[in-house]
């Protein structure tokens, strides 16, 4: 299905989070890790601002769906990167305060999409989040993204040592750049996203 955006608002507490209605998923990641650009590749337009400075976003930004027919479909939440460290103090001090409470008490949370970089090796914090979320109780999809940078066997090797070094099942390989893996994420999201 084919997708319009609409920007909803910016909430830097959970009194500003817009109203519980339609089925929601999140997309946590790293400073840097390419967010924007593949909110952006999901769409099909430029509905996130990408900078080239890491860690820019600082409030968990909304944005409606609409189908075909224009009507709401779902919201896409997206969170402030952490970990970069001329900022990750900052963002982590700002996460107890309307991070976690979102994270933990949106009754229409659906799915947290986890982005980390296919080109760099497992780093704690990532591994840290995915710790947290299980123990919430909170369903998650990792996504390694900038795989268009790696060689078929790099990918391979990369994906399992990733998946290693996390615990998972599960990595979905994708490219904002080249679409690489889009359409498998659509399918995880519309899939949280009706309730199956």
């Amino acid at each position: 299905m084919r997708y319009t955006t609409q920007f909803l608002l910016s909430a830097l507490s959970a009194a500003q989070f817009p109203p519980v209605a339609l089925p929601e998923v999140a997309f946590l990641g790293r400073s840097n890790v390419g967010k924007s650009s593949l909110l952006n590749a999901l769409v099909g337009e430029k509905a996130a601002k990408v900078s080239s400075t890491p860690g820019r976003t600082r409030a968990i930004n909304f944005f409606k769906l609409l189908d075909d027919r224009q009507r709401p479909a779902m919201t896409f939440a997206d969170l402030p990167g952490y970990g970069y460290a001329k900022i990750s103090k900052s963002i982590s001090a700002e996460w107890p305060k309307f991070i976690e409470p979102y994270l933990i008490g949106r009754e229409n949370l659906r799915l947290c999409v986890c982005l980390i970089d296919s080109n760099i090796e497992a780093r704690p914090s990532d591994s840290q989040l995915f710790d947290w979320l299980r123990s919430q109780g909170r369903d998650f999809q990792v996504v390694a993204t900038k795989i268009d940078r790696l060689s078929g066997n790099q990918r391979t090797h990369n994906l399992a040592a990733l998946k290693k070094a996390h615990e998972l099942d599960e990595i979905l390989g994708v490219s904002a750049k080249t679409g690489y893996g889009i359409k498998e994420l659509w399918g995880k999201i519309e899939e949280a996203g009706s309730g199956e």
